[in-house]
Parts: structure tokens; sequence; C-alpha cells
């Protein structure tokens, strides 16, 4: 007799992806020769460059512009302003020893979430130690961030929706810092009052993050001190963290500590607080450490390696910029034995006087996180024309295919029948709802409802209703009633980490984002969350075509809202469904703006539209029925009949060289019943 379904566990994604990445690093083990940890060093690089996104090939004149200089008791601060890609100008702060009697060593400065980002009390209290004691300092906005954020204030935050709106295009906010600090550093070293061959790079928390992968990428820098920003990556599958601190499938190649070790022979001080998040914890960094000690001692420079906590929450402090001021002198001064230095007395300015472009003075052309990728993308798409004759389209269609699964989906989980466990049917009215709970995965669990009107022809059409929201939101759509009418069989599912699988770790999201922390978990890993939803969709579609009262030729998936982009994927990459239906789809993933809240960060896939958009994906249809029942742009604004054939021109233009242009049907508005006619 069908038993009760137990309510699926909220921690069944997270578990997964936890489990996931302990295999994934279970047999590593340290180098055993200088060859072997060169061997391994050019890959890791390798590695971490192509997941943080693509580097100009060129560098682009830094253009550098003082727009301001404040002088002070034995220093002076220079507004700097630097172009370190066309469009894309980094705001800075110069703190110069005065009289200057250089050349000094120099220190780039780079902040973490600070309400004030470079200009903040915090970082510029930093600032001020290491020019008085006699370095060169260049403090530096992060991308999206302090002046560099679309409406400078207070607070601005450039992670979820704003950052990752860099995913879609193959490119990374951490990548996007990592290029911005080298340039940082190219302006250091022309600047006559700098030793360029005595370099350090120092910052707390996400700044703390961006001066492990700077240090750890860019050898110019003898000295690297990362602040309450260290743990490891499996500790960020327990955690939220910033867009800025997520490097895309990194445990599928390394850990952190294997980061620290491309330091060696550097040297590299790790600074942690015992009340900091279990992600920065002085236990989570020890064991980072360990992980690097090994190549220190390779190098013989284990004296270079140094790990020192403070009794202190998540901070940069007095007692930890003394530690680092020690730290700096000792490594790039070669003064003293490395320990503390009493902080001297300093002023910290007001954050309006560091201002280096004033509301309106920027220049023209200034790019930030969305209008950097729109403009990329536009590029992608510039050369993602439909081709003009049919064997050309098969050959690029199969090719899309295979890019969405190896190189966007991260592969699909070794093929295996999926399982299934059916509970207690019901009935209302005429319809019968079949309660089951399908495991694509052994440990994940995806609930879903099918349903039936009467007794019907037999074997029936079906189709498989999605919704970001899950398995109940789909089957209030008009769609499934008018579907069931007509003696359709219903399945709706929820998909791993929505409705009643929503993880717990998600909260109630962040910044707007519902899924922030499954996203960036499923990242970590490397199998983007959209994927995993494909996936998940997949197997279910497999199950159905096996249920002898259904039709396997008349399986149509039906993708209601941001859902439509699951759907599209899916019927793009499984050739054997009859058709897709979009309801109110985003006809576009490109945006300059932030995605609006509510978008779920999982359909973000890293490079996604280097495969194409929202109508290129729905082109892989063809020749088979395609239905796009309204639109929307990325705003989420309705677009109205003319916008809506713009915007598919290209899945139009596929459709009519395939000669298929009747299975395609495209408006505004559809009534459901008219839908479901058009599926016959």
């Amino acid at each position: 007799m069908p038993a009760v379904l137990p309510k699926p566990e909220p921690n069944a994604f997270a578990n997964l992806m936890r489990a996931e990445a302990r295999v994934l690093r279970a047999k590593d083990q340290p180098p055993r020769t200088r060859q072997e940890w060169d061997q391994r060093r050019a890959a890791l690089r390798t590695a971490m460059f192509e997941a943080m996104g693509t580097f100009p090939d060129k560098s682009h004149p830094l253009q550098a512009r003082v727009t301001g200089v404040l002088r002070r008791d034995g220093y002076r601060i220079e507004k700097v302003v630097l172009q370190t890609r066309p469009g894309v100008y980094m705001t800075s702060s110069l703190y110069l020893p005065e009289p200057t009697r250089g050349p000094y060593p120099a220190v780039l400065v780079v902040h973490g979430h600070w309400p004030g980002a470079r200009r903040d009390p915090v970082v510029q209290a930093r600032c001020l130690g290491l020019v008085k004691l006699g370095f060169v300092v260049l403090a530096v906005d992060a991308f999206g961030a302090g002046e560099r954020y679309t409406a400078p204030a207070l607070g601005t935050y450039h992670g979820a929706l704003f950052g990752s709106t860099l995913w879609p295009v193959g490119q990374t906010l951490l990548g996007m810092q990592v290029y911005d600090n080298r340039r940082a550093v190219d302006y250091l070293t022309s600047r006559p009052e700098v030793d360029g061959k005595r370099l350090g790079i120092t910052g707390a928390s996400g700044g703390g993050n961006q001066t492990m992968y700077a240090g750890a990428l860019d050898e110019r820098f003898g000295a690297v001190v990362p602040v309450c920003s260290v743990g490891t990556y499996q500790a960020y599958l327990q955690a939220a963290c910033c867009v800025c601190e997520v490097l895309p499938g990194a445990l599928r190649f390394c850990e952190e500590g294997d980061v620290l070790a491309l330091v060696a022979p550097r040297a590299l001080l790790v600074v942690n607080a015992t009340r900091d998040a279990f992600q920065f914890s002085v236990g989570e960094a020890a064991r980072s450490i360990k992980r690097a000690r090994p190549v220190f001692q390779l190098l013989d420079a284990e004296p270079k390696l140094r790990h020192a906590t403070f009794e202190s929450p998540h901070a940069y402090n007095q007692a930890m910029r003394e530690t680092m001021y020690g730290w700096m002198t000792r490594w790039l001064k070669n003064e003293g034995q490395g320990k503390p230095i009493a902080e001297p007395a300093h002023q910290v300015e007001k954050v309006e006087d560091l201002t280096c472009l004033p509301v309106g003075k920027r220049p023209a052309g200034f790019l930030f996180p969305a209008t950097f990728a729109a403009a990329e993308a536009r590029r992608l798409l510039a050369a993602n024309k439909a081709p003009d004759h049919l064997e050309r389209w098969q050959a690029t269609a199969a090719v899309k295919r295979s890019q969405l699964v190896r190189q966007i989906f991260g592969e699909f989980p070794r093929a295996r029948l999926p399982e299934a466990r059916t509970g207690k049917a019901s009935t209302q009215g005429e319809v019968r709802t079949l309660p089951l709970v399908l495991h694509p995965e052994p440990a994940m669990p995806v609930p879903v409802l099918l349903q039936t009107r009467g007794k019907g022809k037999e074997p029936r059409p079906a189709c498989l209703m999605l919704h970001i929201e899950g398995k109940d939101e789909a089957l209030r759509h008009p769609l499934a009633a008018a579907f069931l009418e007509r003696g359709w069989a219903v399945a709706a599912a929820d998909l791993r980490a929505t409705g009643e699988t929503r993880s717990a770790s998600d909260g109630q999201g962040i910044a707007g984002a519902p899924d922030h922390n499954s996203a960036e978990h499923a990242l970590w890993v490397g199998r983007p969350l959209l994927g995993q939803w494909v996936f998940d969709a997949r197997s279910f579609l497999e199950w159905l075509g096996r249920q002898k009262t259904l039709n396997p030729r008349r399986l149509t998936v039906v993708g209601i809202g941001q859902a439509a982009l699951i759907a599209a994927c899916v019927t793009g990459v499984e050739e054997h469904v009859a058709g897709l239906v979009l309801i109110d789809a985003p006809a576009t993933i490109i945006t300059e703006t932030p995605y609006p809240s509510g978008t779920h960060m999982g359909m973000l896939a890293p490079a996604l539209l280097r495969v194409g958009d929202v109508p290129q994906l729905a082109a892989l249809t063809g020749p088979r029925k395609l239905v796009i029942a309204g639109g929307k742009d990325a705003s989420g604004k309705p677009l109205a009949d003319k916008d809506l054939q713009t915007a598919y021109r290209f899945t139009r233009d596929i459709y009519r060289l395939q000669r298929v242009e009747q299975s395609l049907s495209m408006r505004p508005r559809l009534a459901a019943g008219d839908i479901a006619a058009l599926l016959e």
C-alpha cells in the first residue's frame, strides 16, 4: 500500500554539495619534489585564470589622472583615476611620504565590504600607518564598489544580483579584481617614488580575499598579508560569501591552501580572528596553512610563512595592523625581525575629501559590472548570427548542445535509471493527483505531482511544467487545467533547492537573490545550479517516458517565468522531447542594471552567453513545436508584440531555415486553451 511520503530534508542540497566537495579533494597529497610542485603550480595557475574569466591580450594605457592633492604633515595624498580596461576606471588614493627621498617600498591596500570602501576609516587607518612608516601606499576601489558603484554612497554592495551579471559572459567579479589589482601594480611601478622590487599587498575580509589571489598570481608582490579572510573552500559551502569571493569550479582543481602555496617563496602572513565567521575561522585557516607549508618547505621559505591570530571579531584592528607593519618592514625593508611595530598617531580624512570623481564628473562610458557585462554580451552575440545554410545550423546546434552539457553545466552525473517512490493518490473532482519523489541522484529527492483527469485514452501525451518556485506554483497556472481538459497528463516538480527542497542555507535570500547560497555553493563544485536543474528535469522526463500509460513520443516541457530558461535548456539538449512552451519568459538575460529582486542566481550559469541567449537556446528546439506566449525584458517589463518578434528574430530565422515556421507560435498573449491546442 502506498505510504505517505516524508518531507524532503531541508539540508539535502547543501549536504550533496558538501559531499561532492569532499570527494573532489579526498585524494590530494602534498608535492614531494620541486619538479612536481612546478608542474602542479603551472596547471593550477592556468585553471585559476580560466575560471576567473578572460583577461585582455594587451594592456590598455592607464591614462592616470590626478584629480586633487591633500597635503599633510609628513605625507601627501593624491586622488588618482586609472583606466584599467577600456571604459573601466579605477578610483584610488596614493599616499606618498614627504619630503620624498625614495624610491620607497610600496603597499597596495585593497578594501573589503566596509561601508566607505577605500575611503572608509578602517581602510584609511592602515594607509596612514604605512605612509608614516615610510611606505608609498595605493588604496583602490574594487570594481563596482565605492566610487565605482552606480550611485556612490556609504554601504553600497557590489555582490549578489549586481556582481553576478558578469557570470553569463564568462567573467567573474573576482577575476575583474585580480586584473584591476595587476594594473594598480603597473601604476605603482611607473611612479619614480616607488621601488618596484619591494611591493606588498594587504586587505581584510573581501580585501583579504583579493590580497590572497593577487599575491598568489602576481609575483611582483614580495609580502602578502590577507586579514580575516583565509579559511577553506570546503568551509564556504557552509556559509554565505560575496560574489567577489567565488572562483567557479575551484574545488575541481584545488583547495584554498594551494592558492596560499602559490605565494611561496615570497613572504605570507595570514591573520585570523578568534570570533570570526566559520569560513574565516582560525581552525579553517590553519588547515589551509598546513596544506601550503610543504611547498614553503620545498622552496626553503618556511620562515616566510606565518599565522597570526587575535582575540577579536571580524576586523582589521590596530593590533592586526601593527603586526602587518612589522611584517612589511621585515620583508620589504629588510629591517627588524617581523615583530609588531607601534602604529604612528594619525587623523583619518573625511570620506568626501578623498573623492576622486564628484557626482556628474565621471568620464563618458564609465563602466560598472552590469554595463561591462552587457557590452561583452553584445560582442558575443554579434558573432552568434543565424547560419544561412541548414547543414551549418545542424553542425552549430550539435556543438552548442555539447558545450551546454560539457562546459556550461559541468557534465551530468553518470547515467542511471532514476528511482521514484510513489505516495497515496488523491482525487478532487475528476482530477487524480499522484505524489511521488524522484531521486535523480541517490541523496537528492525531487518531489513531483502527477495529475490526470478521467480515464481518457492511453497512452496519454504528457507535459512537464516548471516554475522556479516549485510544483505548486506550476500547477496553479491555467495551462495545467487546459492540458488536463484535453486528456494530457500534467507533471510538476520541485527541482532541487526550490519548493519543498528549498535549501535551509538560503534562509530569506541575500540582497534580493532567493537562492544566493545554493547558487554559489553549486559553482564552487563546478556544477552550476542551472545544469543541476536541467539534470533533474531530464531525469523526470526519462521516468515519464517509461510509464506505460504515457506516450513517450509526446512529451512537452513548459517553462513559466524564470523557469523558461531551464525549459529551453532541457529541450535544447534532449532531442526526444516533442515540444517546448515558454510562458512570460525573460527574452534575454542581458541587462545593464542589476537583475531585479527575486531573480534566481542559479539561472546565471558562467559563460552561458558564449552558447547563446534565450532566443538561441530556444532555437535548439527546432524543428519541434515551440510556443512562445509572452515575454519580458531583463527588468521584468512585458514585451509588446513588435518587441517580442524582434527579441526572438534569431529563433524565427532558424525555424524558417528548417522550413518549419508553422511549428513556431509567438504572441504577446495566448489563452491557456489556445496554447494547449497548438501542441495537438
